[in-house]
Parts: C-alpha cells; sequence; structure tokens
C-alpha cells in the first residue's frame, strides 16, 4: 500500500446499478445483480489487501419508494447473496454486519441476516458493514430516543451526554469512522448516509457505475487517500 495516510475505513454510495443496466439495454434487475456481483469480489479484495472496514450502501430507507416490482427482486437478490456472503466471504475470514432497521423486513430475512452476522462474529479479517433500510437521519433519531429513556428511568445523566456517548448508541458503535467515502456514478450527494459518521471523512466522486468498479478502483482509493491532507478543523 502507498506511504501517506493509511486507509482503513472505506464507506462506498453504490450508485448506478439501473443506469448501468438502462444504457446497455438490460432490465434494471441484471444492473442490482451485477452490483452484487461486485460488491463481493470488492470485499474480497480490500480483505487481501488489509483495509479494515468496508461500508457499502445497499437499500436506503428512502428506496422503499420505487416500483413493488423493483423492491421484491432487491429483497428475493438480498436472500440470494445472504448464501453467497456466507459461502464466500466467511472462507475469507470476514465479519458482516447489517447497519439500518432489519428489524422491520420479512422476518425470513431479518433472521437469515441475524444468522450470517452470529457466524461471521468471531472473523478478524475485514469488517463488511451493509448499511440496508438505513437512513441516517432516522439513525441520529433512534440515537435520541434511546438516549431519552435512558434518562428518563435513571439510568442516565443530561450532562453524561457527550459525542462520545451519542457515538455510542449508533448502529456503528465501536467502529471507526469512515476515512474515505466515494461514491460512484459521478454524483456528489452523501444521500443520508451516516451524516454523523462522515463529519471529517474524505469524499471521492467517482465518475463510472458501480457494476463497473474494479480492484483497481479500490487501489485508487487507497492511493488517493494516501495523498490527501488530513485536517479535520485544523
Amino acid at each position: 500500500m502507498s506511504e501517506g495516510n493509511k486507509l482503513e475505513h472505506l464507506a462506498i454510495i453504490m450508485d448506478g446499478n439501473r443506469r448501468w443496466a438502462k444504457e446497455k439495454s438490460m432490465m434494471t434487475t441484471m444492473g442490482h445483480k451485477k452490483g452484487a456481483d461486485v460488491l463481493v469480489d470488492t470485499a474480497k479484495y480490500c480483505n487481501e489487501i488489509g483495509l479494515k472496514y468496508l461500508t457499502v450502501y445497499a437499500f436506503s430507507t428512502e428506496n422503499w419508494k420505487r416500483t413493488e416490482e423493483e423492491v421484491g427482486y432487491l429483497m428475493g437478490l438480498l436472500g440470494v447473496y445472504l448464501d453467497k456472503f456466507l459461502k464466500e466471504l466467511d472462507m475469507e475470514n470476514i465479519k458482516i454486519n447489517f447497519i439500518g432497521n432489519i428489524d422491520v423486513i420479512d422476518s425470513s430475512l431479518s433472521t437469515r441476516i441475524r444468522n450470517l452476522e452470529e457466524k461471521t462474529a468471531n472473523n478478524t479479517g475485514l469488517n463488511l458493514m451493509i448499511a440496508f433500510n438505513y437512513g441516517g437521519r432516522g439513525e441520529i433519531v433512534r440515537a435520541c430516543r434511546n438516549i431519552a429513556e435512558k434518562v428518563k428511568n435513571n439510568e442516565l445523566n443530561v450532562d453524561d451526554i457527550d459525542e462520545n456517548l451519542f457515538s455510542n448508541h449508533l448502529y456503528t458503535s465501536g467502529k471507526k469512522d469512515p476515512d474515505l467515502v466515494v461514491r460512484t456514478s459521478g454524483e456528489m450527494r452523501t444521500s443520508n448516509f451516516l451524516p454523523w459518521q462522515i463529519t471529517y471523512s474524505e469524499f471521492l466522486p467517482l465518475d463510472k457505475y458501480w457494476p463497473d468498479f474494479t480492484k483497481d478502483d479500490v487501489d485508487f482509493c487507497v492511493e488517493e487517500f494516501s495523498k490527501r491532507k488530513i485536517r479535520k478543523g485544523k
């Protein structure tokens, strides 16, 4: 890996599956399937080169607004890839966590997700965090409610509340904040992705669709981050 800043936590907004498929005159579903395959390959490579965390934005709370047909396909695709994640990524010593409101999705899927998390919990390689049914503002509201409930029950004093305590009530409790946030497809929005956690993250838009993302792009991210001047308010 390059000298300079060492990239440990890469976060990716995986954007452009539908546009990729449309430009190739394919069904939208083919873009999502290719994107899922790219995620598996990317996780394996990030693990191979020694990254500690890879967090990806897979399905937002806003994505429920898509057509019933597309949402149904995405849920089915998740079911297929849960098996693929367990078979291929567990063998690579990759730990898998889902962040987001998993409990409200189909119970068979949520049970399989928790099973996957449990089976990979002791793996010591890359920590792959998949943001599914995730919304950053909702995560913050959830943390506020949990803290308020603890204050109400005299488990916490108001004076105990600080940034560290708040961070510990987020889905990413105990995890390092992202060093670099990448968004494919050339878009410049964060789209409600980890608003608390990426406060001081570097940002890198890539002008390609997610299904075209390769190992070379991971290497480019590592190299680019190594050259950045990390100020964090200084």
